[in-house]
């Protein structure tokens, strides 16, 4: 699966993330300061912009799904879900990276780069991989409905 992933700062977690998802064969392409490049561009882009170019590469499918980094999470799971066609979810813990994937078909998963740990990180990527989209008509009737306040207001 490629992978879009950013953060507005690089730190130990999102390495620690990087490495466990090409461990799982997965192609990342980083966005922010994750790109590693020298580049004013790259290292001054704040959470929003960060948010909107991952959110971009999915909503377009240059990348079928994203991950996103910002101190709390919020902010990106804020401006990312700005974008039609994106389903970011802010995920603490398994139980609820599972639950917006099967209820809510989420294609953007958001981290805390403060209150999440490696070993957490690691059991919310289980959940989000291992758990396929859900299929009960009543969830994806919910996600429809998403869809048309989206298109209700994306034109304004």
């Amino acid at each position: 699966m490629k992978l879009a992933v950013g953060s507005d700062e690089k730190t130990h977690l999102t390495g620690h993330v990087i490495a466990e998802l090409e461990k799982r064969g997965h192609t990342v392409e980083r966005f922010g300061p994750l790109r590693g490049e020298a580049s004013n561009e790259n290292r001054s882009l704040n959470w929003a912009q960060v948010a909107q170019a991952v959110a971009e590469a999915v909503a377009e499918q240059r990348a079928d799904e994203g991950i996103l980094f910002c101190w709390t999470g919020t902010g990106v799971a804020l401006a990312a879900n700005k974008v039609p066609g994106i389903r970011a979810a802010l995920c603490h813990d398994a139980e609820t990276a599972k639950g917006a994937r099967l209820w809510n078909h989420a294609n953007v998963l958001c981290l805390s780069l403060r209150a999440t740990s490696e070993t957490v990180a690691q059991e919310i990527l289980d959940a989000w991989f291992n758990t396929p989209l859900g299929t009960d008509p009543s969830d994806v009737l919910a996600v429809e409905q998403v869809g048309e306040i989206e298109r209700k207001y994306g034109s304004k």
